[in-house]
């Protein structure tokens, strides 16, 4: 049996906060972008779900990784070690077998070529053998279902962990696009701040992400969809003490303001360098949230009355790239927009 070989295929969304794997076109893997490794001898010992649990908890011995930042890989050992761990995952039970991979992964669209030569050497190092690149605004609008080779105007805002990508897509390419590196970890790292300057207590990552998830907000009035406040356990900046402080959504989305109407600016910037009919299609179809972003309370609400565009949470957003780029895998021999 071990003489055998096949061609593995599978569709990655390699993101900053969560790495997406379908094979099959099933969702095979779905875990967090994070690696630990033993700092003597770099070797992994946990990837994903189970490295995420070490984050910010570790002993000396241990370092826990998030190789991508802003979307891009920024440290490449631990990005190829990841991968490595992630891919095993899909594979585990054709260990007899000798696999070749075939892969699709899915890129932000503001990638220089240094960052995709990363990527795609990455790629290889963990097991790659046939390695395609899809811009991630192309890959969400193909996961949402839009004809992106049709001669009509599409628009797709897709706010990941590092970077929010703002894409015009029309006959197969990307018309007009804006990637900006503002996205979840700023709305993270705003919380942080808030929570340390306004309440006086330390919180990680981890709690400023759950605070995220449980109160974060785009809008102060939710009316009855508001969701109720979220305790918040930690130590006193200044005495050490212990705390407890309640939060509510309303100023949370206080302290996000900033960074979404950074977001806002992107979108009109994006807009203002679209052709005219193309525009006229945008104002018809809607505008598309995709990504983790997407999931803001009233985000969809406050971009609508600020751009007179209607804006359309997908469905299912935080798996659109992901699907996208399944799609894509199965047809690399028609779309021309795949790249080697």
């Amino acid at each position: 049996m071990g003489f055998f070989s096949f061609i593995q295929e599978i569709a990655m969304d390699l993101g900053t906060a969560n790495t997406i794997i379908i094979s099959d076109d099933k969702i095979v893997v779905d875990e967090p972008s994070v690696v630990a490794l033993d700092r003597r001898t770099d070797k992994m010992i946990a990837v994903g779900d189970k490295a995420k649990m070490m984050y910010e908890k570790e002993h000396p011995g241990i370092r826990t990784i998030r190789p991508l930042r802003d979307g891009v890989i920024a440290d490449f050992t631990a990005c190829e070690q990841m991968m490595r761990g992630l891919i095993k995952m899909v594979h585990s039970g054709s260990r007899l077998f000798s696999t070749s991979l075939r892969m699709v992964i899915g890129v932000p669209s503001g990638s220089t070529e240094v960052e995709l030569r990363a990527v795609r050497d990455s790629a290889e190092h963990a097991g790659g053998r046939d390695v395609y690149l899809i811009f991630e605004p192309m890959a969400a609008a193909i996961g949402i279902g839009l004809d992106v080779e049709a001669p009509e105007g599409n628009m797709i805002v897709d706010i990941g962990g590092g970077t929010t990508e703002i894409a015009v897509i029309s006959l197969g390419g990307i018309v007009a696009n804006n990637s900006i590196k503002v996205a979840g970890d700023d709305l993270t790292a705003d919380i942080q701040e808030y929570m340390s300057r306004q309440h006086n207590v330390k919180v990680s990552e981890r709690m400023a992400e759950r605070i995220k998830i449980n109160v974060g907000s785009a809008l102060t009035d939710l009316g009855e969809e508001g969701p109720e406040d979220y305790v918040v356990h930690g130590p006193n900046r200044i005495t050490a003490l212990p705390m407890e402080v309640p939060v509510c959504y309303q100023e949370i989305a206080h302290c996000l303001d900033k960074t979404v109407a950074r977001i806002e600016t992107a979108v009109l910037n994006a807009l203002e360098n679209t052709p005219p009919e193309l525009y006229a299609d945008i104002v018809k179809n809607g505008i598309y949230l995709t990504g983790g972003g997407a999931l803001l309370r009233g985000l969809d609400k406050r971009l609508t009355d600020k751009i007179n565009i209607p804006f359309i949470v997908a469905e299912d957003p935080l798996h659109c790239v992901a699907k996208g780029a399944g799609i894509a895998l199965n047809n690399v021999d028609r779309f021309s927009f795949l790249m080697r």
